[in-house]
């Protein structure tokens, strides 16, 4: 009797039937494009009741007359301190989006996650990151567009190199506080360094190490642009800007403004605002930041100009 082959094919429960069933764990909404926003941190805020702040400052400081000697009859000088008489005001600008969620979607999709609660989370960190983008491009009240043509310099040579970074201090030479640049600006810095075997030290701020030049720290953004590129490609050439501030109003330094006692405070200056139901049952929400900045005094703030962030260098070993 002839042998018959036959081939025996198994059944069994396939992953993909058995996933159907499974339970999932899910994460939170992850969103690349938060950053640390160390500027907002480091600055110091002022509260503004009124919504405006007046900046008045003395003009010809060179004026005051004193006398300094032991004559007793030598009379004394009549003087006054002459203010301006135009200041500047500054208004604090709003930075706004409205959520809308149907009411639907966050019935019946809030587990394990609050549909609202994470759009809200995700909204609010849009509107910060927008805050801190502001508060360095902002044609009217940003850093970049506030300092004096007198703190202004120039690289010698294209790269950040010490020697720069030493004139950017002769300029905030009074308490100067902190750096600030895009990462690639201090990537560059890094390699001139490396390239003079001055390898800069490291400080810890909120955790994180942080690249120090004499002392002061070198704070990354990348709101300060590289060619108006915040992820310029790694290796790819352009220019960018090195700020160096000083902070705090008993300083004559650098100060962001908030508005206080906002409707739904959160966080000083932003609130989130329930608005209601529409007839299609779409709830929204309005999450707005009132902000500003004020360089009080000329010398709290310097620049360094036209930073080229992609020269490398070649080592013999």
């Amino acid at each position: 009797m002839a042998k018959t082959n036959e081939k025996v094919q198994l059944h069994s429960l396939g992953e993909q039937a058995a996933y159907q069933l499974a339970n999932i764990t899910k994460t939170a909404p992850q969103y690349g494009a938060i950053t640390p926003r160390w500027l907002v941190r480091l600055l110091d805020w002022k509260p503004l009741e009124s919504g405006v702040l007046r900046l008045n400052r003395v003009v010809n400081e060179q004026s005051v007359e004193v006398v300094c000697g032991q004559e007793e009859a030598k009379p004394l000088p009549d003087t006054f301190v002459p203010y301006d008489t135009k200041p500047r005001e500054y208004v604090l600008n709003s930075i706004s989006s409205a959520l809308t969620i149907h009411t639907r979607i966050s019935d019946l999709f809030s587990n394990p996650f609050d549909q609202i609660k994470e759009q809200l989370r995700l909204t609010v960190e849009t509107v910060k990151e927008r805050q801190e983008h502001e508060l360095i491009n902002n044609s009217d009240y940003g850093l970049l567009h506030n300092v004096p043509a007198s703190q202004r310099l120039k690289t010698r040579k294209g790269s950040p190199t010490p020697d720069d970074l030493d004139d950017l201090i002769s300029k905030v030479w009074k308490e100067p506080s902190f750096f600030l640049a895009h990462p690639r600006a201090i990537a560059a810095f890094e390699r001139e360094c490396t390239r003079r075997g001055v390898p800069p030290p490291t400080v810890t701020l909120f955790g994180t190490p942080l690249l120090t030049w004499r002392g002061i720290p070198l704070v990354p953004t990348d709101k300060l642009l590289v060619d108006g590129k915040s992820n310029p490609a790694v290796g790819a050439k352009g220019k960018t800007s090195i700020l160096l501030l000083r902070v705090g109003e008993k300083k004559q330094g650098v100060v962001g403004l908030y508005q206080p006692g906002l409707p739904g405070e959160q966080t000083p200056g932003l609130s989130v605002r329930f608005m209601g139901l529409d007839n299609n049952a779409v709830a929204s929400y309005l999450v707005s930041l009132y902000c500003s900045a004020a360089v009080l005094t000329d010398d709290a703030i310097a620049a360094l100009d036209d930073v080229e962030v992609g020269n490398y260098h070649e080592y013999k070993y």
